[in-house]
């Protein structure tokens, strides 16, 4: 099941996300919704991300395919260099840049796409509320034995209006 708080106040807001945590309320089980950007400060709702990690590891890696791929191109067929050597990283400097760029490019892209979860499995059943211009709706996914507390913390932290929707 799910429930929904309206609230007018960011720290209000702020507030019952943090007493939810307390009362044993996962973050991946809460969501904040608004009309507009809301900045929660820091450890309210973190979610860590790996990003920049994984845009690092994918540049490395199509870095390091690109330059293999070249090397393994130049010394599949034999070609009469005149002395010079076969493979030369000055001369395949252009395309190790480049590919190392795109690596990290895509990868950057794939993974925001998975972080924000348009790219993985979701319950497309849960509802989403409708915000009014200068509110703050915050969903809380619980069971049924969990939600006459939830509702009573967010009833506590001056929540305008909380609406039970749906099933877990």
């Amino acid at each position: 099941m799910y429930l929904i708080g309206e609230f007018r106040e960011k720290e209000s807001a702020t507030d019952a996300i943090r007493e939810l945590r307390a009362a044993g309320v996962a973050a991946c089980n809460l969501d904040v919704f608004s009309d507009e950007p809301v900045e929660l400060p820091r450890g309210v709702l973190d979610r860590p991300s790996r990003m920049s990690l994984i845009s690092v590891l994918g540049a490395i890696a199509f870095g390091l395919a690109a330059t293999a791929f070249v090397y393994w191109a130049q010394h599949d067929y034999k070609v009469v260099t005149g002395g010079m050597p076969l493979f030369s990283f000055w001369a395949t400097g252009v395309i190790t840049y480049e590919m190392t760029m795109l690596g990290a490019i895509v990868t950057t892209f794939v993974w925001f796409l998975w972080e924000s979860g348009l790219a993985r499995k979701r319950d497309c059943s849960a509802p989403v509320p409708k915000v009014d211009p200068g509110s703050i709706c915050l969903r809380v996914r619980c069971g049924a034995e969990q939600a006459p507390q939830a509702a009573e913390v967010m009833r506590r932290t001056d929540a305008i209006h909380i609406e039970r929707r749906g099933e877990v």
